[in-house]
């Protein structure tokens, strides 16, 4: 799809103070509100009032695996494997720092299982002992936290708590590296309520994939490869959807991911598959007029979509706010409320 200008990787830089990066969850929230250029602090009750009856507020119901094992190693430290996906009975695509360990190389694993490194590169290719099947994982792995929360924490292994914290309230189908975190500021009695009162609450699903870990390399955004990830769409849904874009109701997309199903749906035509969409400033969002989202990495692509929906400058003047107000920040962090009136 043409976009009206190419976006470079600088335009999605911004400063920040580390004590910003929050590492648990706050109940409430607190929420930033952006409409009609216009920036405020709000209430998550307040943005709840806003959603009129026969809109469409749209939500992710994937769930996050826990694959996250970590490694004793011979000197003591310990090695973080992600573990993506299976490619044969005992070989998996992982991802860990790889530099200095040889194609050959064999790593203990827990429970006495090993795995050889058969192959280096951005996933690596490794060989398993023996089969694991889930209950290995249950046992032994973690969450894949975002590093960026384990950095904040001074702490590497996850706390009791993130297993729940880091699951949405409606997370049903496995298969998410990282969870859409803009639904861990809801509740199911707030879902409850929009249904009440005729709002169109829509489940889809978005397994947010390998492209969450990888940095962008790339200084024009067009360049940028995405990693391929699966969504899927009920056809019943996606009817009561247009019914409603029809009627003049408005969607609002809880998350990034659920605009990137709905987008993804809208351009291919396919309620389900692979999806490699980066939206960037200059993209036209065809469904999506109401974003709800939490406050994104520099550099990364989930800040280029927000900058595509609301404008680079009108981004930048709002997280200048947030900053300064000190909201606080990425995955366990506040929420942010974007508003377009065509």
């Amino acid at each position: 799809m043409r976009h009206k200008r190419l976006m470079k990787l600088s335009e999605l830089q911004f400063e920040y103070p580390e004590s910003l990066v929050a590492t648990e969850p706050q109940k409430p929230s607190r929420v930033m509100l952006v409409e009609n250029g216009e920036i405020s602090e709000s209430s998550l009750q307040q943005i709840l009032e806003k959603i009129p009856a026969g809109d469409v507020f749209v939500i992710n119901n994937t769930r996050v695996l826990k694959r996250r094992v970590f490694a004793a190693l011979s000197d003591g430290s310990e090695l973080e494997i992600l573990f993506l996906g299976a490619k044969g009975p005992k070989r998996w695509e992982v991802l860990f720092p790889s530099k200095k360990f040889a194609v050959g190389a064999v790593i203990a694993l827990p429970q006495g299982r090993s795995m050889t490194l058969v192959q280096k590169g951005r996933p690596q290719l490794i060989e398993l002992d023996q089969e694991v099947s889930e209950d290995y994982f249950a046992q032994n792995a973690e969450l894949p936290l975002p590093p960026y929360i384990q950095k904040a924490r001074g702490a590497r292994h996850n706390s009791t708590a993130d297993e729940s914290w880091y699951q949405t309230a409606w997370a049903k189908k496995e298969g998410s590296f990282a969870a859409p975190t803009a639904s861990l500021h809801f509740s199911e009695k707030d879902i409850a309520g929009l249904k009440q009162k005729g709002v169109h609450v829509l489940e889809v699903t978005l397994h947010v994939g390998l492209g969450t870990f990888l940095p962008v390399a790339v200084e024009d955004l067009d360049q940028h490869l995405m990693h391929e990830e699966y969504f899927e769409i009920h056809r019943e849904d996606w009817q009561k959807l247009q019914d409603a874009k029809k009627q003049g109701h408005h969607v609002w997309a809880l998350g990034t991911t659920a605009v990137r199903a709905i987008e993804s749906a809208a351009r291919g035509g396919e309620l389900s598959g692979l999806t490699r969409i980066l939206l960037q400033e200059g993209s036209e969002f065809l469904v999506v007029d109401r974003l709800l989202t939490n406050f994104h990495q520099p550099e990364s692509t989930l800040l280029a979509l927000v900058c595509g929906f609301a404008g680079k400058d009108l981004v930048k003047r709002a997280y200048s706010f947030a900053i300064a107000q000190r909201f606080r920040l990425f995955s366990y962090g506040d929420l942010s409320v974007w508003i377009k009136h065509k």
